[in-house]
């Protein structure tokens, strides 16, 4: 799979997201909870919460806003206890989905995952089948005006980086999530902006999707599921062409 196809569905997201700001900084809080809940609210000691702020910063969360989610874990403010829960299954095409959601009641949660996959004619799968697909890594995009690609590489891979791809019009750091803070901070300190970073799930094998109907139907579907309150994240496995996600947000 092509790295620009990847950035095109990264910057169909961010479109879709920044539509939508208050939803998507409520949903980095509610992850800055659970973190702060079960490591502690200084990111000094809990690399995951260090890990979130540097996804916060990204989105231009507002300071008050993270203050306020880490002291709602740590118990200093009220706020709900939520469970962390995923769920598997399939798009049409065999494209895998992996839908990560933090809620106060599963219940509910279950059946709104369940309705929009039988309304996109997708299928759940059983715990385990589709997320072995799938492996947590740390992914930074930096724009290709931002660095060069020999002093990029050159911090990034001392920093601990895994790898390093130039895709033309960006860059791509891929890094183990032990290493993930290193880097992210590494490329702070050197004052290089990065277009996206976060502990995501990369998919091990990608499905490419040729019909720009079911591309089109399958975005339509990963956003759906994307709005509902208590999802935090989707990931999926599909492989769509630059060319082909042009056509479709033209």
């Amino acid at each position: 799979m092509s790295g620009h196809s990847k950035w095109s569905t990264i910057k169909h997201k961010k479109a879709a997201s920044d539509a939508k700001r208050g939803k998507v900084f409520s949903k980095i809080a509610r992850e800055i909870m659970v973190a702060a809940r079960s490591g502690g609210g200084d990111p000094n000691a809990n690399v995951t919460l260090r890990a979130l702020l540097q996804k916060a910063r990204s989105a231009n969360m507002p300071s008050d806003n993270i203050e306020r989610a880490i002291k709602k874990g740590t118990g200093d403010l009220g706020g709900a206890a939520l469970e962390e829960l995923t769920y598997e299954g399939y798009a049409p095409g065999g494209v895998a989905i992996l839908v990560g959601v933090l809620t106060d009641n599963k219940n509910r949660s279950a059946a709104e995952v369940r309705h929009l996959f039988t309304r996109y004619n997708g299928n759940l799968s059983a715990t385990g089948s589709v997320s072995r697909l799938f492996e947590r890594r740390g992914q930074i995009i930096v724009s290709g005006d931002a660095a060069t690609e020999d002093q990029l590489m050159e911090l990034a891979l001392d920093a601990g980086a895994d790898d390093m791809t130039n895709e033309g019009d960006h860059f791509e750091i891929l890094t183990s999530p032990a290493s993930f803070m290193n880097v992210a901070d590494a490329l702070n300190k050197a004052g290089i902006a990065m277009a996206s970073s976060e502990l995501t799930m990369l998919p091990l094998n990608w499905t490419p999707v040729s019909d720009k109907g079911q591309a089109a139907s399958l975005l339509k579907f990963v956003e759906a599921l994307d709005d509902l309150d208590d999802v935090q994240n989707v990931w999926h496995n599909a492989d769509i062409s630059d060319e082909m996600m042009t056509e479709i947000e033209g």
